[in-house]
């Protein structure tokens, strides 16, 4: 009787502790609503930049991704994002995919610019940069060219 006991105290434990982390994590990763405007940028890739990945400004956090769709027409990608309320933004703001480190994860990172006026909700940024595949450029430096890339 008594292990019956031990063993449901236990698994009461791991619940709890389990509940508490789902809590936690869903706190941390802000799986809540995303808060603040929409905006919106066309890049040509978009490589590793997933929904719920971080917009950034100086390397601090101020939106989230929302959305990335594929234009039909131009064949680039749509990058939905919110920013927060308090950031406003100059209507010549840059956006650029940036990567955490080599084997970090991407995010969106914006380069304000020096407009008086801001950008508001629903308008898109035009100055973009896409990601840049760091595997083509590797294997472009391992395997390029064997003269140093001089002509003769």
């Amino acid at each position: 009787m008594s292990s019956n006991l031990v063993e449901s105290l236990i698994g009461a434990l791991v619940l709890i502790v389990a509940g508490w982390f789902l809590v936690f994590a869903y706190e941390r990763t802000d799986g809540a609503v995303a808060e603040g405007y929409t905006l919106s940028a066309r890049f040509d890739r978009i490589d590793g930049l997933g929904v719920g990945a971080d917009v950034r400004l100086s390397g601090i956090k101020i939106g989230t991704i929302i959305s990335s769709d594929l234009d039909p027409q131009t064949y680039q990608a749509i990058v939905k994002f919110s920013v927060a309320d308090q950031v406003k933004l100059p209507q010549d703001t840059a956006a650029a995919i940036t990567s955490e480190g080599l084997l970090g994860g991407s995010y969106l990172s914006l380069l304000p610019g020096g407009s008086l006026d801001n950008l508001a909700a629903g308008d898109e940024i035009s100055e973009t940069q896409g990601a840049v595949d760091l595997i083509g450029l590797l294997g472009k430096f391992m395997y390029g060219d064997s003269d140093g890339g001089k002509k003769e």
